[in-house]
C-alpha cells in the first residue's frame, strides 16, 4: 500500500470529542474510544498540503466557490456512481445534519408528520421533535441477522399520518444495509404517489463492502428527481467533519429555493473557506487513498468478524454491506441497556454507541467504528475477551 493506516495518531489534546471529552460525558478516561463516526486516520496527504498551503496565505476572509468546484464534486459523483448531477442542484451546506433540519424546516409546516425508519442514526428523529413536528416510525425488520423494510407499513404510515418528509439514511447508519435498485425504486414510488419528500442521507456512500454497489437516490428512475434531496458531503469519506462541509443536491427549483431562503433565515450564507480547499482536493485526488482505505477496512472487518466468530460466539455481527460501523447484538448476555454499558466501560475498558441511542428498537446492540489501525482493534477485542471470560 502506498498509505499507512497502521499509524498509531495521537489524538489526544487536540480538542478531538472523541478522545478529549470521556470527563465531560461520564465515561471512563481510560476506555478505548469506539464510538462517533469520525476515523482514526490522517486524512490524504494531498488535502493536507492543500491546507497548508491554503494557510500561508494568511487572509481567512468570507469565501466562495468557483465553477472548478463544482466540477470536482460532480465529477467525483460522475466515476463513483455513474451519476452526473447538475452544477445549478448543489448547494453547499455546513453539513448533512444542518442541511436535514433545514429540510425538515423548508418543507414542513409545524405539526406535519416526518417519516424515520428507526434503529437509525439519531438527530434524524432528534431534529423532528425539536422542530415540533410529528414524529412517525417505520421500524427496519430485524430477521435472520438482517435488516428489512417493511413496505406494507411504510405506506400506511404514510397514509394514515399525511406524511410530508421521509428521511432515508443511505447506506444506513447503524445497521450497515445497502439499499438495493428494487428497495430504492420502491420507495421512491410509494413516495411520489403520496407527494412525499425524500432526505436521503447518503454522506457513507463511498463505504461499501465488495459485493456492494451504493445507488444514489436520485439515479432510480428518470421521475425522481422532483421529489429528492441528496445529502451529501467528503466528511466521513476522507475525514474532514471538522471542517464542516456537505453538499446538498435539489433538482427541482421550487425545493431548492425553499432549501435555500431557510438556511439564509438562519443565517447561514457560507461555508468554511478551509472545507472548500479539502474538498476540492480530496474530489480531484483523492480515488487511490479512497481504494485503498476501503481494503484496509475490508481487513478490519475481517478480523472482527473472525474474533467473534471463533472467541465470543455471544455475540453476533450484523453483516454490514456498507459503512465503517457495525451493529453487534448483544441481546443473549444482558437483560438491559444500562447493564450492558456498565460492563463494556469499566470492565471491558471500552466506550461504543449503546444502540438504544438509535431508537428502542437498538435497545440490544451496540455501534462500533472500526476505521482505525487495526492494532486498537486487537486491543479492543482482547479487553473484551477477558471481561467477557469473568461474566
Amino acid at each position: 500500500m502506498l498509505y499507512n493506516f497502521d499509524e498509531l495518531v495521537n489524538r489526544k489534546k487536540t480538542c478531538s470529542i472523541k478522545y478529549d471529552f470521556a470527563t465531560e460525558r461520564g465515561k471512563p478516561v481510560s476506555a478505548i474510544p469506539l464510538w462517533i463516526a469520525d476515523m482514526d486516520f490522517c486524512t490524504m496527504p494531498a488535502v493536507i498540503d492543500a491546507l497548508v498551503e491554503r494557510c500561508k496565505h494568511g487572509i481567512f476572509g468570507y469565501t466562495d466557490s468557483k465553477a472548478d468546484y463544482s466540477e470536482a464534486v460532480i465529477n467525483w459523483f460522475r466515476r463513483r456512481f455513474n451519476w452526473q448531477p447538475e452544477a445549478e442542484w448543489l448547494v453547499k451546506s455546513p453539513g448533512v445534519v444542518h442541511a436535514a433540519a433545514t429540510a425538515i424546516r423548508a418543507f414542513t409546516l409545524p405539526g406535519e408528520a416526518v417519516l424515520v425508519q428507526r434503529p437509525v442514526y439519531a438527530p434524524l428523529f432528534n431534529l423532528v421533535r425539536q422542530n415540533k413536528r410529528k414524529l412517525v416510525n417505520n421500524p427496519l425488520v430485524y430477521r435472520d441477522g438482517r435488516y428489512e423494510i417493511d413496505f406494507a407499513d411504510f405506506e400506511a404510515k404514510i397514509k394514515a399520518n399525511n406524511v410530508r418528509l421521509f428521511m432515508l439514511c443511505s447506506p444506513h447508519n447503524p445497521v450497515g444495509r445497502v439499499w438495493t435498485q428494487t428497495e430504492l425504486a420502491r420507495i421512491v414510488e410509494i413516495c411520489r404517489r403520496y407527494e412525499v419528500i425524500v432526505v436521503s442521507d447518503e454522506i457513507h456512500a463511498d463505504f461499501v463492502y465488495s459485493g456492494k454497489h451504493h445507488i444514489m437516490s436520485a439515479c432510480v428512475d428518470k421521475d425522481c428527481l422532483d421529489n429528492i434531496v441528496t445529502c451529501t458531503a467528503p466528511s466521513k469519506t476522507f475525514n474532514l467533519a471538522g471542517l464542516q462541509i456537505s453538499n446538498i443536491f435539489i433538482a427541482k427549483p421550487e425545493l431548492r429555493s425553499a432549501f435555500v431562503n431557510e438556511m439564509h433565515h438562519g443565517g447561514v450564507n457560507a461555508v468554511n473557506t478551509m472545507g472548500l480547499v479539502a474538498c476540492q482536493t480530496a474530489y480531484e485526488q483523492g480515488a487511490d487513498w479512497l481504494d485503498e482505505l476501503l481494503l484496509y477496512l475490508e481487513g478490519n472487518l475481517a478480523f472482527v468478524r473472525g474474533f467473534i466468530q471463533q472467541k465470543l460466539p455471544q455475540i453476533r455481527l450484523v453483516e454490514p454491506e456498507g459503512t465503517y460501523l457495525l451493529w453487534l447484538d448483544f441481546g443473549d448476555l444482558f437483560s438491559n441497556a444500562a447493564e450492558r454499558e456498565k460492563f463494556l466501560l469499566h470492565k471491558a475498558g471500552l466506550w461504543l454507541n449503546s444502540g438504544i441511542g438509535f431508537g428502542q428498537e437498538g435497545d440490544s446492540f451496540e455501534r462500533l467504528n472500526i476505521a482505525c489501525p487495526r492494532e486498537l482493534l486487537v486491543h479492543a477485542f482482547t479487553q473484551l475477551q477477558a471481561a467477557m471470560a469473568q461474566l
